[in-house]
């Protein structure tokens, strides 16, 4: 049996699994926690990959292996390679006002989306450069290059026995890289920033880029989104919605996306192609706050939310108790409307924080068709997918035929089958099998258009004016 790894460094843990490179069955198994925040020293993924195969049996006869990690991170080195300081997570929005800034300074959004596909955000790895240009110049001027975070767990893994490497993937995260052009904008880096950096090499999607000291050959790794793509395999037509603790909603492309609003990120994919994507910053830990609130665990959280009837008797849930990246609300709180004491209970609560969740990933659904064509289909991926409320009620907000695919890592199976095709020059042909196929039923077709509706009109009236 030939066995590959793949490696899923997301924001909560580090996930590794080990696969049959013929069929794809996952054979063994290692995990990690990562600490919490939105801002981590990026060596505490290092110890946590430790942690997470000190088992010597995890990748005994592994012969290739890939990263797939969480995007958008800073991670800053100095010219020896040492970290400058902790690297500012995806999910820190500090840098919001920088976001505006640099599309204000460039002319506007729509130069943003013709350079690189995308409009900067504070998600975004271009504007924590600008925030620690403004912020922390002394941490500013000592900074060399800046990598990834997949970049970073490969490097270490191999242990830095060949300069940071990355992937168009997880480099068109950046704002900084032209996925269309296979190119790094320096002017754009050096606006950032206010000089120029030296910048991982873009490998190929299933190149060897070195090997670890027991032989293990990596390949160049991935974003998580692009990871998880390449674990499910979408076609035309279908898109996959992943529900962790962001939320994400992407489509196969083979040409480059550019949306003006910005609403849509024109990524590159792992395969040479693109992934349009859009991106919420509030998903499952909107659901486990919600459960907190009612004092409940999420069992019973999920049994309150299947009870309730579609659209919740009217009560509506704005998510954003973390801001918002889609649409761009950095600063916004999330709300209740709509409330009567009829309508007021538990379980219309526990309704609405699911309909709320799935709905901003239906609006962003709904822009990725304008670009990419009919979307016909919806494959759920992602720890709160498998909730049997979330299934149930996905329908009704979604409006499309919805595919359940069996529960495991994404990212990491996805970074496996990248390290098959590199070892073996072949993508595989296996992926995560779906245990579950949900056509919406006409009442929830009818409870769709309301829902829609409700959330669009609340949309416009209490945020964006």
């Amino acid at each position: 049996m030939t066995l590959v790894a793949g490696v899923d460094t997301s924001t909560q843990s580090v996930k590794v699994v080990v696969c049959d490179i013929e069929t794809g069955q996952v054979v063994r198994t290692g995990r990690a926690s990562h600490p919490d925040g939105t801002e981590v020293s990026a060596a505490a993924w290092w110890d946590a990959y430790q942690e997470a195969t000190a088992d010597p049996e995890l990748l005994t006869d592994v012969e290739a292996m890939a990263v797939g990690g969480q995007q958008h991170g800073m991670v800053t080195l100095d010219d020896n390679g040492d970290l400058v300081r902790d690297a500012l997570l995806w999910n820190d929005n500090r840098s919001a006002q920088d976001a505006l800034d640099l599309i204000e300074e460039l002319g506007g959004r729509s130069a943003w989306v013709s350079k690189v596909g995308s409009v900067p955000v504070a998600s975004m790895t271009i504007t924590k450069l600008r925030w620690l240009a403004r912020c922390e110049p002394d941490h500013a001027a000592a900074t060399r290059s800046v990598i990834l975070p997949h970049d970073y767990l490969t490097w270490k893994i191999g242990q830095q026995s060949f300069a940071p490497v990355t992937d168009r993937g997880d480099a068109s995260g950046t704002a900084y890289f032209d996925p269309a052009g296979d190119s790094y904008l320096h002017d754009l880096v050096e606006r950032a920033i206010g000089h120029d950096l030296e910048l991982p090499r873009v490998a190929g999607p299933h190149e060897i880029i070195g090997e670890n000291p027991d032989g293990i050959r990596l390949a160049p790794g991935t974003g998580d989104n692009m990871a998880g793509a390449l674990a499910l395999d979408n076609g035309p037509g279908e898109a996959i919605i992943s529900l962790g603790t962001s939320g994400t909603a992407y489509t196969r492309a083979d040409s480059q996306s550019h949306e003006p609003t910005g609403t849509v990120c024109g990524f590159a994919d792992a395969t040479g192609r693109f992934l349009p994507l859009v991106c919420t910053l509030n998903c499952a830990r909107n659901l486990e706050a919600t459960a907190t609130m009612l004092g409940v665990d999420l069992a019973e959280f999920s049994r309150l939310a299947a009870s309730a009837p579609a659209g919740a008797d009217g009560l509506v849930f704005m998510p954003y108790l973390e801001g918002e990246r889609t649409p761009p609300l950095p600063e916004a709180t999330g709300e209740l409307l709509g409330m009567t004491r009829a309508n007021m209970t538990p379980a219309n609560v526990a309704r609405a924080a699911i309909e709320s969740v799935l709905w901003s990933l239906a609006y962003g659904v709904d822009v990725l068709a304008e670009q990419t064509g009919a979307i016909t289909s919806i494959t759920l991926t992602g720890g709160a997918a498998q909730s049997s409320a979330v299934q149930q009620i996905a329908p009704a907000v979604l409006g499309r035929p919805i595919t359940i695919t069996e529960p495991f890592e994404s990212v990491a199976v996805g970074a496996a089958r990248q390290a098959a095709w590199a070892l073996t020059g072949e993508l595989p042909s296996w992926k995560i099998p779906v245990v579950r196929e949900i056509e919406p039923t006409a009442a929830d077709l009818e409870a769709h258009q309301v829902i829609a509706e409700r959330y669009r009109s609340a949309l416009a009236e209490h945020y964006i004016s």
